[in-house]
């Protein structure tokens, strides 16, 4: 099961179905889908998004710990304004992905670089000894929040989701 994550401006919550709309406004943006594509599709609507979020939560009680799906939601606010995961990548599983999504209005605050050391302290009190990131190489966005996090790029691949994509990797010793 996937438990809460405390940091100082966040909290990493698992999703809940009454998110819809918060979620929706941020996996139905196209500034993030865009970055998403294909791993997972633009959400049309809040039906859709109802349905996603079913099945994150229904896979929940399948993943293994570390792994798991988070709402991010600013503590003072209680409001949702991201997402973020640690997830076994494709097509083997055997790699462990951080990875995050904020609504656009969220982005240039630093909380992409706080969800990600919340999701890279789990992982490695669970004993992973790398987490991995990968980004298209045109997201320049997603590479420098790796950075921030203490990431290293470490090269580029077609393994995960049958595209080229940048990958990072983060240590314990490396983690900030």
């Amino acid at each position: 099961m996937v438990g809460q994550l405390v940091t100082e401006r966040l909290l990493l919550r698992p999703w809940h179905i009454d998110d819809d709309e918060a979620a929706l406004a941020i996996y139905g943006a196209p500034g993030v889908s865009h970055w998403l594509s294909p791993a997972m599709d633009r959400v049309p609507d809040v039906a859709a998004m109802r349905l996603v979020l079913q099945q994150w939560t229904g896979e929940a009680a399948r993943l293994l710990p570390p792994a798991g799906r988070w709402a991010i939601e600013l503590r003072e606010e209680a409001r949702v304004i991201g997402g973020a995961v640690l997830l076994p990548l494709p097509p083997r599983g055997e790699d462990l992905e951080m990875g995050w999504q904020l609504h656009p209005d969220a982005w240039g605050h630093g909380y992409a670089t706080e969800a990600g050391r919340a999701l890279a302290r789990r992982a490695f009190d669970e004993g992973l000894d790398e987490v991995l990131a990968v980004a298209r190489p045109t997201n320049d966005r997603a590479g420098a929040t790796a950075r921030r996090i203490g990431m290293e790029w470490v090269g580029e691949t077609e393994k995960y989701y049958d595209m080229r994509l940048l990958v990072f990797r983060l240590r314990p010793a490396d983690l900030m």
